[in-house]
């Protein structure tokens, strides 16, 4: 725990974080970034990396045709559409008494099939990056291959020997847990006290050992990482630390820019893309930031939004102390019912790998982002999990913080949504009813 003196330096060099410890919704413009020319090299991640984590979806594309037939009409690729919201772009003015002059996206991860939110993409993509490399080392395939052969009974009876582990407060945990209980895999999901009971009852139906912790994320986390590395069998998924979790992410950058084009939206430095995502440990919203960089360059600024009383991510990169520093730190408890985004520490490798490329970070309450998901069950018909409205408040944010290129009505902006398919419908009527509480 920081010193109260140590507190007070930093609420004199850095005047945010005294609202932000008095839970107020602010805006934080990253000072540290610069053109991607200079900024993509600094982080170490390539890419070549990402177009090998591309094609290696390609490559599995047949299998999960094959397994999940809810995929069969994108033949096996997992991804999301692009919706244009105006009746919500005209309430969210309406609401603030803004003018919002640009077209209003939505990135509907909350559509992603299998597993319904945006770790749909991370998550998947390393469990079937570790079945690949099982598999071929155990001569079981090539990469040459069709891998609708992953489906047959001589693969399952490998991965039957080994096991996944992964922490995580529920998203994460449904992705890991349904893909790699679908390949055979033994896999233990070890959850926070704030992660909701019916992802827990669905990932047990699928046959996963869930693993329930009265304690947050970090512990559930911490527990699984020690559990996993004393079996030399089991893999564990690191949210804080995977670069193929990043990777698997970061695939969606080529996406959205082959979606915007077939729409026919320009990005460009005239014609800028603002991307809002919702950000929890840091490693979906980093991933996907880092893809739409390479794809956009400097056309696109990106933002993270956070819980007021969990703003991890910022904390860490306006301090420059990532995941040296915690939300408990600055007095703030880490309690928000956007369970994904419950992160008391983030990734401090997201985190510097973000420091030249970030545009800045902001904050919502828990009541505004209920309010802005029964606005747009309302506007529009379509039904978000809270933590994924956290990103729908963004135009707001950089419009009213003097961003002078989202006041352009050349500019596009895109809040990613990021799950919510999978809630049942009783407990979306509980979310709905939360709204002006």
């Amino acid at each position: 725990m920081m010193e109260k003196t140590q507190i007070n330096e930093w609420k004199e060099k850095l005047p945010l974080i005294g609202k932000m410890m008095a839970r107020e919704e602010v805006l934080w413009l990253n000072p540290l970034l610069e053109s991607t020319v200079t900024g993509l090299p600094k982080t170490g991640v390539t890419a070549a990396d990402v177009k090998d984590a591309s094609n290696r979806l390609k490559r599995f594309a047949p299998y999960i045709e094959r397994v999940f037939p809810e995929t069969k009409a994108s033949n096996g690729i997992i991804e999301s559409p692009i919706t244009a919201i105006p009746n919500m772009k005209e309430a969210l003015s309406n609401a603030y008494g803004i003018t919002i002059p640009g077209e209003l996206l939505l990135k509907e991860d909350n559509a992603l099939p299998i597993s319904g939110s945006i770790k749909a993409r991370g998550g998947i993509y390393e469990i079937l990056k570790h079945a690949e490399t099982l598999a071929i080392e155990h001569g079981l395939i090539t990469t040459e291959d069709d891998y609708a052969k992953f489906a047959e009974p001589e693969f399952g009876n490998l991965f039957a020997k080994h096991k996944i582990a992964v922490g995580s407060t529920g998203n994460l945990g449904l992705s890991i847990g349904i893909m790699s209980a679908k390949l055979g895999f033994n896999v233990t999901v070890h959850m926070s006290a704030d992660a909701k009971q019916w992802k827990k009852d669905m990932l047990r139906e699928k046959g996963v050992t869930v693993v329930e912790y009265a304690d947050d994320y970090s512990k559930a986390v911490e527990e699984g990482r020690r559990q996993a590395e004393a079996d030399p069998l089991c893999h564990f998924v690191d949210d804080e630390n995977s670069l193929d979790l990043f990777l698997g992410y970061a695939v969606a950058g080529e996406r959205v820019a082959s979606q915007l084009e077939a729409r026919g939206t320009t990005v460009n430095e005239d014609s800028p893309l603002f991307v809002y995502l919702p950000c929890g440990v840091g490693g979906g919203p980093g991933g996907v930031a880092f893809g739409l960089k390479l794809a956009f360059g400097d056309a696109v600024r990106c933002f993270f939004a956070e819980p007021t009383h969990s703003p991890c991510m910022m904390l860490g990169m306006m301090t420059g102390l990532h995941d040296e520093v915690s939300v408990s730190d600055f007095s703030l408890d880490n309690k928000t019912a956007a369970d994904g985004l419950a992160v008391g520490t983030a990734s401090g490798f997201v985190g510097k790998t973000m420091e030249p490329l970030l545009s800045g970070c902001y904050t919502i309450a828990d009541d505004t982002m209920f309010n802005q998901l029964k606005l747009l069950a309302d506007t529009e018909g379509i039904k978000l999990e809270p933590s994924a409205l956290a990103g729908m408040t963004g135009p707001v944010q950089v419009i009213r913080g003097n961003v002078t290129e989202a006041k352009s009505a050349a500019a596009t902006h895109l809040v990613w949504g990021t799950g919510g398919s999978m809630v049942p419908e009783a407990e979306m009527d509980l979310y709905y009813g939360m709204a002006g509480k």
